[in-house]
């Protein structure tokens, strides 16, 4: 027995370093006479230009950064169609996928920013009202983020007040040396993904996390699914409860919410009545965030035509069947194909027929395509597919019945047949004369 001797451990490689950057973002900003605490209510908001500045944030430093600079200010005169600036810090709670936002323009993704004044009962109440601003960013990759934005503070703004501070022209609050709005950020959540696809049966996770200043204290977390008009609550967790109310096939991990605002939902044994909409939302004392994930559910097709094998004799007609079974959606695309040796590509058929469209009871569909052909008019050999599309398939799926040539039964039989008996009669005649 013996052993090789080790050859000096591979050090795992260094994280990269992380570096603190600016993130402009263009922006709409969605007039001033928002109430409630959804976002922008139709038909009572003016849209402006607007920039978000997160200021100093926290990226991984892949070695690509040297072109990132400080974000200033324009010094130009302002008009009223210059964009409004939100400088935005963010020293107590964590920008999420920051990296993503940072490199967005790179990366051929699209970001949708608006932001709108947030206003709610509780926290317009006393005489001295501090600003707040709802900025909901929003990638083209499915991203989506809240950051809940507190203007400047009472105590500050007083202060201003008493040294004839100058008001935003168009927000009415103190602005900066620069004209900026300078913010906060107080609370946010994100989710991973705007729209999700599952398989009927499987288990999937809905992301949704959220991250607060120590000033803000959690109220609530419920997901809520929402699907033809109707909604009802999946799961609520009210802090200072006895525990969370529940609804089966769903997991909440109320430690992981609690401990790394983690609030995400797992949906076990998904079936067709679980699509719809699933709403994510996070309550404060103050304030109160969404996100809305479309789920859709698939299964893919089940295929097979009968016969497999067809032979004609005589001038007769028979049909081809291509059942397709417990797909879902409902929308499916079926054709069917010809090819003979002489053809070089497939020839599409037209006189087929379908039957209805059948559902089962786990919410599935089947239809069935049928195919005529006729030996006076068919080819042998030749081959039929049938053609399935469904968007839950990567690609089509293709099911062939084969036509057989017919047995010879021509002269060439004929031939074949006399010369069988001519060579047994002779056969017999040899044995019976040596007898």
């Amino acid at each position: 027995f013996f052993s090789l001797p080790k050859g000096p451990a591979t050090a795992p490689a260094p994280a990269p370093p992380f570096r603190r950057v600016d993130i402009a973002l263009g922006c709409s900003y969605m007039g001033e006479d928002v109430r409630g605490l959804l976002l922008v209510s139709v038909g009572s908001s003016s849209k402006h230009p607007a920039t978000l500045v997160l200021r100093g944030i926290s990226v991984r430093d892949d070695g690509n950064l040297d072109d990132v600079t400080e974000y200033r200010v324009p010094q130009e005169n302002p008009d009223s169609s210059s964009p409004i600036v939100f400088e935005a810090s963010a020293q107590s709670v964590p920008i999420p996928h920051a990296e993503s936002l940072l490199h967005a323009d790179c990366d051929g993704e699209e970001v949708n920013c608006e932001i709108s004044p947030y206003s709610s009962q509780r926290a317009d109440k006393g005489l001295c009202r501090t600003s707040w601003f709802m900025a909901t960013l929003r990638l083209s990759n499915g991203i989506s983020i809240a950051l809940v934005l507190r203007g400047p503070h009472c105590s500050s703004q007083e202060k201003e007040e008493e040294h004839d501070a100058t008001l935003h022209p168009k927000l009415g609050i103190p602005m900066s040396k620069e004209e900026t709005v300078r913010t906060t950020v107080e609370f946010q959540s994100s989710s991973h993904n705007t729209s999700l696809h599952t398989h009927l049966g499987s288990s999937v996770t809905l992301n949704c996390r959220f991250a607060l200043a120590p000033s803000s204290l959690l109220s609530s977390i419920e997901w809520r699914r929402q699907h033809r008009g109707s909604g009802h609550s999946l799961f609520r967790y009210q802090v200072g409860s006895t525990g969370p109310e529940m609804q089966p096939k769903v997991h909440v991990d109320v430690a992981e919410l609690l401990g790394s605002g983690d609030a995400s939902l797992t949906l076990q044994q998904v079936s067709v009545g679980d699509e719809g909409a699933y709403i994510c939302l996070v309550s404060t004392l103050l304030h109160q965030a969404q996100h809305i994930i479309q789920l859709h559910v698939y299964k893919p097709p089940r295929v097979r035509v009968i016969p497999t094998v067809v032979s004609f004799e005589g001038d007769v007609m028979t049909t081809l069947t291509c059942k397709i079974a417990g797909y879902y959606p409902l929308d499916v695309s079926v054709s069917w194909t010809q090819k003979t040796p002489e053809d070089n590509e497939e020839i599409p058929l037209s006189n087929t027929r379908f039957s209805s469209h059948r559902q089962s009871q786990d919410g599935t569909y089947s239809i069935t395509s049928y195919l005529t052909i006729s030996s006076a008019t068919a080819q042998a050999p030749a081959t039929y597919t049938c053609h399935v599309s469904h968007v839950a398939l990567e690609e089509p799926i293709s099911v062939s019945a084969h036509l057989k040539a017919p047995e010879q039964t021509g002269s060439e039989g004929l031939v074949g047949g006399f010369i069988a008996t001519v060579i047994f009669i002779v056969v017999l005649f040899i044995v019976l004369r040596r007898r």
